[in-house]
Formats: structure tokens, sequence, C-alpha cells
């Protein structure tokens, strides 16, 4: 792999209207078949009400509160976007979060910390597809 970039699109559906989804396995498999020890992984959510966030991966309430704060930042309904379909809300949510997060890859694996996982956040949901690019670059040595 001299030199070149791995790059797939995982696929999933999401099944709520606002939700952060753990793809952290997935993403994991994609480094796996890279063969990358080291390096840079790079994420990003195809969707403009979509997002990429590491957060903690211990306790489901971090996740809760994540999209409960969302929700309190920037109400539903209220902004010139929901006149078109609905979803100015998604939109906003999903320009506060950012579409992209960039990983380090050590020895092979993730370079998370033991409570750091990958969660792609859905803000216009449930869509019965939702995809995430992952690009793995190897170190140049």
């Amino acid at each position: 792999m001299a030199g070149k970039a791995v790059r797939e699109i995982i696929v999933f559906p999401s099944s709520a209207r606002e939700q952060l989804i753990d793809i952290t396995e997935q993403v994991r498999a994609v480094l796996r078949g890279s063969g990358v020890r080291n390096g840079l992984l790079a994420l990003y959510a195809q969707g403009a009400t979509a997002a990429i966030m590491i957060q903690e991966n211990w306790d489901e309430s971090v996740q809760t509160d994540v999209i409960d704060c969302l929700q309190r930042l920037v109400p539903r309904g209220v902004w010139r976007h929901d006149q078109q379909d609905g979803n100015g809300d998604a939109h906003i949510k999903a320009g506060l979060v950012g579409p992209s997060e960039t990983i380090p890859v050590i020895d092979g694996d993730l370079g998370l910390s033991r409570w750091q996982n990958i969660f792609f956040c859905e803000f216009d949901g449930p869509r019965s597809s939702r995809s995430v690019v992952c690009s793995v670059l190897k170190d140049p040595q």
C-alpha cells in the first residue's frame, strides 16, 4: 500500500430523528482492512443534516445529553428553512457539530482513548441509508 490511501464508504440506517450512532467498530474494520500501522484516518459524514463526533462511550447518558443540549440550543420549527422542508434545526446542528473528524492511527489501531468512540450524529432521521466516507492515510516513512 506504499503511499496510497484506502477509502471506503460505511453505509447504515438511522432509526430516530435525532440520535448518535456508534460507528467505531465499522471504522475499526476499515482500518484493519487497510493494513495501515501508522497514519491518519479521516471520517466525513455525507449529508447536510448529519455530523461526526468523538464522545464518551461508557455511559449512554452522555449521548442523550448531547441530543438534549442541541435540542435546547437549536429548537425545532423556528427557522426560515423550516418553510422549505421542516428541518432547519437539523442543518444548524450538523453545522455546529461538523461533518468530519481525523483520528491518528497508532500501531494499527485507532488513537482513541479508552473512553472515546466515534458517533455518527443523525439530526434528520430516520433514514434508510446514511453514509460516512472513511479514508486511511499511511505515514510516508
